[in-house]
């Protein structure tokens, strides 16, 4: 993974944060921080449970052989880290028996029943995902097709049909799995759902995709190995972090991912919940939101280019796509388009990219970060996805916020509460 930030504008210097990065630095190894209760994502990639990711491919592969659709109930981390990565190394439209749909994140009744209707007939396999079983969109979704899974197989079937991921030793899902004899996976107490990508949360379902989650952890593995060293000349994930602050204080108070895959979209919707559940507390923090390029160009450009001047936008390119085709050549040319006949199209992409870099940084004096992956191989994904987390921390704790809690979240759920009549 590679970091430029000769387009970031930036009018301070990385290097008078050093010795903030370094206090922040070894907070984190000490556990001395800020939520040092929930840094056990920092050297998962090292003390992860062999045995439960053993297992773990085991039940894929059992999912794999015999199921048609795999339905992967959860909300917020407990699907988009999954999601993610399924969609970047899979690409939209897999080739794969095995299809998975996402359910438990919303509260729509449309596409509760939409899906009920889709898997009718089909082998379903159900991964329900949460700590303690009570979010509501969650529940409600597992309640409707738990149901599904005993009125179409025998209740021992359908018991080796449900897996849940959940608390190793408490809380309402994890009591309601060992009543019913259902096969679990555990979430680390000391890991936060948006953190949870490459533990059981994330890796059950990735694997049932057909992944190779050994690869992850591997690139996890090097991403730690290389951001062992808080110096700012060498370790890019902290450059970030810094490079954002710096943005802010410059008044960007807005950054929008960019991606130029679609595949890569929900890659901007789990960076979104990353960062947004990270850093918005306390009146402070950088909104995060998205764009798909260079679809959006024709929506949100006008407003990048010439809007409001309160956003940068970071972009993560991918050097060697999945796939490259050629633009043909047409003998009539009535589109008048044989100026690229022959050229490769992710060529095309590519330079759609600078030209708008280039419109973006040097004419609307936008600032810009630029991530380069060398593929969308299992390997990049995890790489990338220990980069972000190391990334938020710092950027985080340098507002001297927590990263780990989310306390606003809790509002609208005491408030949805009151509104459904929810026993206290």
């Amino acid at each position: 993974m590679k970091l430029d930030l000769s387009n970031a504008l930036l009018n301070s210097e990385l290097k008078e944060y050093q010795d903030k990065v370094n206090a922040i630095h070894q907070s984190l190894l000490d556990k001395s921080c800020l939520g040092n209760d929930f840094i056990g994502w920092l050297d998962w990639p090292l003390d992860y449970d062999k045995e439960e990711f053993d297992r773990i491919k085991s039940v894929a592969e059992e999912i794999r052989n015999d199921g048609d659709v795999l339905l992967v109930c959860g909300i917020g981390g407990s699907y988009l880290g999954a999601r993610s990565a399924i969609e970047m190394l899979n690409g939209l439209y897999p080739d794969d028996k095995l299809e998975i749909i996402y359910t438990g994140n919303g509260l729509s009744a449309t596409y509760l029943q939409q899906v009920l209707n889709h898997i009718e007939g089909k082998s379903v396999y159900l991964n329900v995902i949460s700590k303690s079983g009570t979010t509501t969109e969650t529940a409600v979704a597992f309640r409707i097709f738990e149901k599904y899974m005993y009125a179409h197989y025998d209740k021992e079937e359908a018991q080796r049909r449900i897996i849940a991921t959940t608390d190793k030793a408490r809380g309402t899902l994890k009591a309601l799995a060992d009543a019913k004899n259902y096969r679990t996976f555990v979430i680390p107490d000391d890991i936060g759902g948006r953190f949870s990508v490459f533990t059981a949360v994330g890796l059950l379902p990735i694997a049932a995709s057909g992944v190779d989650i050994s690869e992850i952890m591997k690139g996890c593995q090097k991403a730690h190995k290389d951001f062992q060293d808080s110096s700012l000349e060498s370790n890019i994930a902290y450059q970030y972090a810094v490079a954002r602050r710096i943005l802010e204080q410059q008044g960007k108070c807005n950054e929008l991912f960019v991606t130029y895959e679609p595949s890569m979209t929900m890659v901007a919707e789990w960076w979104k919940q990353l960062f947004g559940e990270s850093e918005g507390k306390d009146g402070k923090g950088i909104f995060p939101g998205s764009v798909t390029f260079t679809t959006d160009l024709h929506s949100m450009g006008q407003f990048i280019q010439e809007g409001t001047k309160n956003l940068f936008e970071t972009l993560l390119l991918v050097e060697n796509p999945t796939y490259d085709i050629k633009f043909p050549s047409d003998s009539d040319n009535l589109d008048n388009m044989n100026y690229l006949a022959d050229k490769s199209v992710n060529w095309i992409n590519k330079m759609a990219c600078l030209g708008t870099i280039d419109a973006h940084v040097n004419t609307g004096k936008v600032p810009n970060i630029i991530l380069t992956l060398d593929d969308t191989s299992a390997f990049s994904y995890g790489y990338m996805i220990y980069f972000f987390f190391r990334a938020c921390a710092m950027s985080v704790l340098l507002l001297d916020v927590n990263p780990f809690n989310q306390p606003g979240v809790e509002v609208y759920k005491k408030n949805m509460f009151n509104l459904l009549g929810k026993p206290e």
